[in-house]
């Protein structure tokens, strides 16, 4: 097995090329949504068709994540990355060469959602392989490294995006061409060696979880533009949340299924996989919320509130390595517990100087907050995979990422009502302050909210009052943030118990296939 085999350099060019693998996939998460405004100018797409520009993506990655884990696990883990990339650096080719004209909507749409596709074939293998390159007690350190490099790389997609849109929107796509190639030369040079377990497909059942995850998630994520009260919205999650049970329902019964789901059984899986569920509530959206702040409460430029980001990723990522280390050291329970506590405390000091509107008194709270989610982050993911068998990584994988964007997509909607409805609120209030009359203030204040969502680079325009009515709703947001990372750390403290994971997982007796011969 390949995490004993060769020396502690190969091992470390392995995970140089796994992360340059999945760095595409964390960069265009967020660099495509500075260069919204640029895009829909150019080529003259409608309100919704740049939505589905930006959603298309995170649809079809959360929709097949766990196809994606399952086939690393039967067709091999090497093979999966190796596709992932050229079909994720192709389709950010085609993204970039988007003709103009009545073709430009539908060609964008479409290949964003195959680069979604690419990552999830991708990720999972990708993560399996680093997975079985470290022996257990080297794995924590190792994904540390995965996690906090590769998670940083979100945090820089605003800027970078921010410095290439000035060129040509273009660029944002055409930027992965060359991480795709260093990732593919890297992979042949370092081959890594992992075991695959060969067996039929589920394909009922990827067809169940493809549609309930994606129509949930759909829901979700039209919930901003057609509003809770269309009954569209809750048919969608309603029938999404039906098809996803008749998976479960369905996978028991099935030989050979998608997703072994009595692997949910082991309580420690499932406990970690609660703790990331609820944490992802507030990873992914405190990134559009916090660049949404900066640039409509202090007015930052597009490339200052990618710069705003950074520091939350400083204390991410050194956080991510303590917390890795101390897995390897004491087991999980500490760091991840300790983690959510930490981003708890992060969060409500950050609420508290949020309607200052000086980033100085909240540079600080912004780092603690990501401290936080980098000491428990990695050592939850970390855990949750090394529960499974080292022939069901990729399986694994695919479940705690489904878990996690699937989470992020219901933080994103119900933190987004939260903002809308409390900006509304303020800003009714400040317009009756000024002695608008109560009717003609609701409607000028559902007028003023869209600038919260125009997605215009230029902030010179917005009133004084609205950018502090923004601040006071990011405030409210900010505090939910805290009470959700609360109730993580609770999750943590009841389902996870204390200690080091055993030296040797359970195994499955089941043939093999050694990729040790294979071409990248």
């Amino acid at each position: 097995m390949s995490s004993t085999a060769g020396g502690t350099s190969s091992r470390y060019l392995v995970l140089a090329a796994m992360i340059f693998a999945v760095a595409m996939t964390f960069i265009d998460q967020t660099i495509v949504s500075i260069a919204v405004p640029e895009i829909q100018r150019e080529l003259g797409l409608s309100a919704t068709g740049v939505q589905w520009a930006v959603n298309a993506y995170l649809l079809t990655l959360a929709a097949f994540f766990a196809f994606g884990g399952r086939l690393a696990d039967t067709v091999g883990h090497r093979r999966m990355v190796v596709l992932g990339v050229v079909v994720f650096a192709g389709a950010s080719a085609c993204c970039g060469f988007t003709p103009k004209g009545g073709l430009a909507e539908g060609w964008l749409i479409t290949f964003r959602a195959v680069q979604g596709v690419g990552g999830a074939i991708m990720f999972p293998a990708a993560l399996a392989i680093v997975v079985q390159s470290f022996a257990l007690r080297e794995r924590g350190r190792a994904l540390a490294l995965f996690f906090g490099i590769a998670g940083g790389l979100t945090a820089i997609g605003p800027v970078l995006g921010g410095y290439l849109t000035q060129w040509t929107w273009r660029a944002i796509f055409w930027v992965n061409l060359p991480v795709a190639a260093i990732a593919l030369i890297l992979i042949a040079v370092s081959k890594p060696e992992t075991e695959s377990r060969p067996a039929r497909m589920d394909y009922r059942g990827l067809a169940l979880i493809a549609g309930g995850v994606g129509l949930s998630v759909f829901g979700f994520q039209q919930s901003q533009t057609w509003g809770w009260s269309n009954p569209a919205i809750g048919l969608c999650i309603a029938l999404g949340v039906l098809l996803l049970v008749a998976f479960v329902l369905v996978e028991k019964r099935t030989e050979s299924p998608l997703i072994q789901v009595d692997i949910f059984r082991i309580r420690a899986f499932a406990a970690q996989n609660l703790v990331l569920g609820i944490s992802m509530l507030v990873f992914v959206p405190v990134f559009f919320f916090s660049s949404e702040y900066a640039q409509i409460a202090l007015g930052d430029s597009s490339s200052e509130a990618g710069i705003f980001l950074l520091y939350f990723f400083i204390g991410f990522v050194i956080a991510s390595q303590l917390g890795g280390r101390m897995l390897d050291r004491i087991g999980a329970k500490r760091p991840v517990v300790l983690g959510c506590v930490l981003a708890a405390v992060g969060f409500y000091l950050w609420a508290r100087n949020a309607t200052t509107l000086s980033f100085s008194s909240q540079q600080w709270d912004v780092i603690l907050a990501g401290a936080g989610m980098g000491f428990m982050l990695s050592p939850a993911s970390t855990d949750a995979v090394n529960r499974a068998s080292r022939l069901s990584y990729g399986e694994a994988t695919g479940i705690t990422q489904t878990v996690r964007n699937y989470a992020a997509s219901l933080g994103l909607a119900i933190l987004g009502t939260v903002l809308v409805t409390d900006l509304r609120s303020q800003v009714t209030d400040s317009l009756v302050g000024q002695g608008v009359p109560p009717a003609q203030a609701a409607s000028q204040a559902a007028h003023l909210s869209q600038l919260q969502a125009s997605g215009s680079s230029s902030t010179a325009a917005i009133p004084h009052f609205f950018r502090v009515d923004f601040a006071h709703a990011t405030q409210t947001v900010l505090y939910w943030m805290a009470a959700i990372m609360a109730v993580a750390a609770l999750a943590a403290i009841v389902g996870l118990r204390p200690g080091l994971q055993a030296d040797r997982p359970v195994e499955e007796p089941a043939p093999m296939t050694a990729e040790r011969n294979q071409g990248p």
